[in-house]
């Protein structure tokens, strides 16, 4: 049975990250969820004091954490702010298709990079007809000799605008159907890449959300990842370690709008009372607290069991879907707290409801996550 009880060194990792969102995120959030700017200085910072790239491996010059270490960055950081949380984390999961399928080269040279040169990665799989369906991606890579050429366009690509590579997944073998997807390691700087339209969001404003456009983009083979036709098991291995981590920053979100919430009742008079003495809030905050511990708890063992080297995928879909279920109900609840201060722009909950309701859609929608676990116990009988 998993351990929970943080070691010191886990312990102190997450007041670091605690401590930097508070005096660093927090203080800023609003600033670019009204103007939708990238957060540059805070990912700097972020890189300097070592809460980026947890995921790669002291060899690569990394910290070498583990999930369950990220976890516990991943939810201070988006207690700070969803968005440019979303911008510090996602080479956290663009890093994974190397981290399963590279080779040893692709590791020591792409790794190395975001380890020593604070460069900023993206993961390429969705498109304007293809979102969790993976299969169903129209991009092409045509071999010619030794490259491929690349044409296609991705939608809804975070960190779009500002990575210095991409991992792009694209069909090679239209025959095959999922068998015949393959995955690229692709520099942006190389002819024909260029950054579509930039995408103004509802919520979570910080992250840098755009099309990735590919024209007769010529990869060399050696930036294959594993062989052709594995980008479909690569996807799905992703999914095991990235949807717990998409999970606990919906965790953060959940979190920040109950603290909130409960100041605010603590503070709050009607009919002569605190607004906490009424037993319709209190209800309410036991609620929110359930459902925040709970979603924790979840994220945590679906880590644990991806560390352990445990089949995870049932598991990281409960985690990821009750999470993300869970910080939409709470920053409801959080609003519905504060009454008509709740809903406009002065206080933050109305910034947290925003951010929040993008997690029951990413990294597989709360309906996908459903039919996961329904099939894993109906296929399994």
């Amino acid at each position: 049975m998993p351990d929970f009880n943080l070691t010191d060194e886990q312990d102190a990792v997450r007041r670091l990250a605690h401590e930097f969102a508070r005096n660093e995120i927090v203080p800023v959030a609003e600033h670019y969820d009204r103007t939708a700017e990238f957060p540059w200085p805070i990912v700097k910072k972020a890189y300097e004091v070592g809460l980026m790239n947890p995921n790669i491996p002291t060899k690569y010059g990394g910290p070498g954490l583990t999930l369950f270490d990220e976890m516990l960055i991943n939810e201070e950081l988006a207690w700070g702010c969803a968005g440019i949380s979303g911008s510090l984390t996602i080479n956290n999961v663009a890093t994974l298709p190397i981290l399963i399928a590279g080779n040893e080269q692709q590791k020591k040279t792409y790794l190395g990079r975001l380890a020593h040169d604070h460069q900023l990665m993206a993961y390429a799989v969705t498109e304007p007809n293809a979102g969790t369906d993976v299969a169903a991606i129209q991009t092409k890579a045509e071999r010619v000799g030794d490259d491929y050429i690349l044409n296609g366009t991705k939608q809804f690509i975070t960190n779009a605008s500002v990575a210095n590579f991409f991992i792009v997944f694209a069909v090679t073998d239209k025959t095959a159907k999922g068998k015949g997807i393959s995955a690229f390691i692709v520099e942006r700087e190389w002819p024909g890449v260029s950054p579509g339209r930039k995408d103004d969001k509802m919520g979570q404003r910080a992250s840098n959300t755009a099309q990735l456009i590919f024209e007769d983009v010529r990869v060399p083979k050696e930036n294959l990842l594993g062989q052709e036709g594995d980008a479909f098991k690569i996807a799905m291995s992703v999914f095991d370690r990235s949807r717990p981590g998409a999970g606990i920053l919906a965790v953060g979100v959940a979190r920040r709008a109950f603290e909130e919430a409960v100041k605010y009742a603590t503070e709050r008079k009607t009919f002569g009372v605190l607004i906490g003495q009424h037993q319709a809030i209190q209800f309410k905050i036991a609620d929110m607290a359930t459902q925040i511990q709970a979603a924790r708890w979840l994220c945590w063992h679906a880590a644990w069991l991806v560390d352990q080297g445990h089949k995870s995928s049932r598991e990281a879909s409960m985690a990821k879907c009750f999470a993300a279920e869970a910080a939409v109900n709470v920053t409801s609840e959080a609003v519905q707290i504060f009454g008509g201060y709740g809903y406009v722009k002065d206080y933050v909950v109305e910034k947290l409801y925003r951010d929040a309701k993008v997690f029951q859609i990413y990294e597989g929608t709360s309906e996908i996550q459903r039919l996961i676990i329904g099939r894993s116990f109906i296929q399994n009988r």
